[in-house]
């Protein structure tokens, strides 16, 4: 589905319909999984960097590895949960729930 497909018809101007909202979903899901995702590779590219400049101290370490801890549960959270909705789309059959499908949707 493209933007110009859920705007109402015979309307002047570009009014969205509810047949929108699919799509507007889908867009901020994937947004927000990607942002996640860059966010989640900065940390892990700041702790590498706070280990290199942390100069054998123990305390500059032990920030620098629970950093690099943190954000790989948070990357492997992020995968986890695109993972398992795609799961439930394929075990359930209902197409409308796989990752960045929503235009399956319509019935």
């Amino acid at each position: 589905m493209i933007w110009s497909d859920c705007l109402a018809k015979g309307v002047p101007g570009d009014v969205a319909t509810l047949d929108c909202f699919p799509l507007i979903f889908q867009r901020f899901v994937v947004g927000a999984l990607t942002l996640a995702g860059i966010a989640a590779v900065i940390f892990i590219i700041l702790s590498g960097i706070k280990f290199l400049l942390s100069g054998g101290d123990a305390k500059q370490v032990e920030g620098a590895r629970k950093t690099l801890t943190y954000a790989i549960i948070g990357l492997v959270v992020i995968l986890l949960a695109s993972f398992i909705v795609n799961i439930i789309a394929y075990v359930s059959g209902v197409p409308c729930l796989n990752f960045a499908g929503f235009e399956n949707c319509k019935q």
